[in-house]
């Protein structure tokens, strides 16, 4: 049987553009039969739901609160996966191996690349948590000096100190009390929901660099607008979306490379289409 289902997982899910994505590319590629759906699952109904995974199987893609939920499920996964802890793809083999990986790390690098920024010399994360511990270890591949990551409590920066130890990025951690220092950083990467940055914007500095503001729903934040309005460079959540989307359709179908273009006009459709 071929293998030609795929769906994304979590909770909540309704939100998710992760079927628009796929989908865009499937008709793209020209790949008529394959199908990619939501589903509504938590950590509970997890392991039922990948136990029933039959073998017209492709994949799945996983967001909150899934990503470090799933790994035990699987016979293994990947350096980059394992290097945060945290799965947000798994690929079903021929041979009935569940594999997972992490396309978010490579996905932040590659959006960057595509806006010409390939090495900076320090950087900072606004934020603590799985997407922050995501954005240090696509900094280690880019930034070549020290990162600074602004959060709300003692555990927080413990936590984001640990993860450079052990991405072998070096962090400096800083009370988000002090978080408008921050943007004076050449590559600022924000990681918190939304509203949490809005009391930022009156602070960006005259000549501001690289804001990469993982939200995209709402879509520009307070803060991505007055960046903008500043001149300085800006990337958001779709960015990151599509790029991650366009290595899980390589990773699914063994198509490459994936239509990123017509993956990217088809988010920002269904995103016009929301409001």
């Amino acid at each position: 049987m071929s293998r030609i289902r795929a769906a994304v997982l979590g909770s909540p899910i309704e939100h998710s553009l992760s079927p628009v994505l796929h989908r865009a590319a499937y008709r793209e590629l020209g790949l008529a039969d394959r199908t990619y759906d939501r589903f509504e699952v938590d950590e509970a109904a997890l392991p039922g739901f990948v136990a029933g995974l039959g073998p017209e199987w492709a994949g799945l893609s996983l967001t909150m609160p899934l990503k470090r939920a799933v790994i035990p499920l699987l016979d293994g996964i990947s350096d980059t996966a394992a290097s945060v802890e945290a799965v947000n793809t798994v690929v079903l083999t021929e041979d009935g191996r569940r594999l997972g990986d992490n396309t978010d790390i490579p996905g932040i690098v590659a959006a960057l690349h595509e806006r010409g920024i390939d090495e900076v010399p320090s950087a900072a994360v606004l934020g603590a948590g799985a997407t922050a511990s995501s954005a240090l270890a696509a900094l280690g591949r880019i930034c070549t000096g020290e990162v600074t990551a602004y959060v709300r409590s003692r555990a927080r920066a413990d936590e984001m100190r640990q993860w450079g130890e052990r991405l072998g990025v070096p962090v400096r951690t800083a009370d988000w009390a002090d978080a408008a220092e921050a943007l004076a950083a050449p590559l600022v990467i924000a990681t918190t929901p939304a509203g949490a940055t809005d009391a930022l914007a009156a602070a960006v500095p005259a000549a501001p660099g690289t804001l990469f503001d993982v939200l995209y729903d709402p879509w520009p934040t307070v803060l991505a607008a007055a960046w903008t309005g500043r001149g300085g460079t800006l990337l958001g959540g779709l960015d990151l979306l599509v790029h991650q989307a366009v290595l899980q359709v390589e990773q699914m179908t063994g198509h490459a490379p994936a239509p990123l273009a017509a993956m990217r006009a088809a988010g920002e459709a269904a995103l016009v289409a929301r409001h």
